[in-house]
């Protein structure tokens, strides 16, 4: 469960660069420091399939015992990273950009739509919020997932790019509280 860390760590490191950018300014070293935040997100955000799995395996979920399904576990993380880094990071040409007041280097040729490994990643905690819904009847973790889904889909009325940036907070927020929620059961505290 604490793999959580480094996907915290990285969004904190993402974030920090961002609101840096003006006083660094433009140059090789924003450039390299954002070379970092690419490298960061496709190292760590896929660990999410693991944090998944272990919130399936804290609300006793019996199949999640099955030792094949924890090195398809391991398998599909490793190879979400890889996707990742084969698709969005080997290759990256970054050019700096201005938006809304932040400078920041960004992917000079800019695909259409999401990642395939945010698709999957977010595919992988809403079946797990389901299930840890159903089984503790924990929906928070299903909310968090749901309101992370339908801010990353909608087209914000705000004119920041932080809007993104905020419900990852608040999935992180709700992946940090169901991840209290299930220690406090295991060892039998009310929550």
């Amino acid at each position: 469960m604490n793999v959580i860390l480094l996907v915290i760590m990285g969004l904190l490191y993402d974030n920090a660069i961002l609101a840096a950018g003006r006083y660094i300014g433009e140059g090789s070293i924003l450039q390299n420091l954002n070379y970092v935040r690419f490298w960061l997100h496709a190292l760590f955000t896929p660990l999410l399939v693991v944090f998944a799995w272990n919130t399936l395996k804290q609300a006793n979920i019996k199949w999640t015992n099955y030792r094949w399904l924890y090195y398809g576990v391991i398998l599909c993380t490793v190879s979400l990273i890889m996707i990742e880094l084969i698709t969005e990071v080997f290759g990256l040409s970054l050019e700096a950009k201005r938006e809304y007041g932040v400078l920041s280097y960004h992917k000079v040729e800019m695909s259409s739509g999401p990642p395939i490994m945010i698709l999957l990643v977010t595919a992988v905690l809403l079946v797990a919020s389901i299930f840890v819904w159903v089984k503790q009847k924990w929906i928070w973790f299903f909310i968090g997932t749901v309101l992370m889904i339908v801010g990353s889909a909608a087209i914000p009325p705000i004119d920041s790019g932080a809007v993104t940036n905020l419900f990852e907070l608040i999935l992180i927020t709700f992946l940090l509280l169901t991840k209290a929620y299930q220690n406090k059961r295991k060892d039998g505290l009310k929550f």
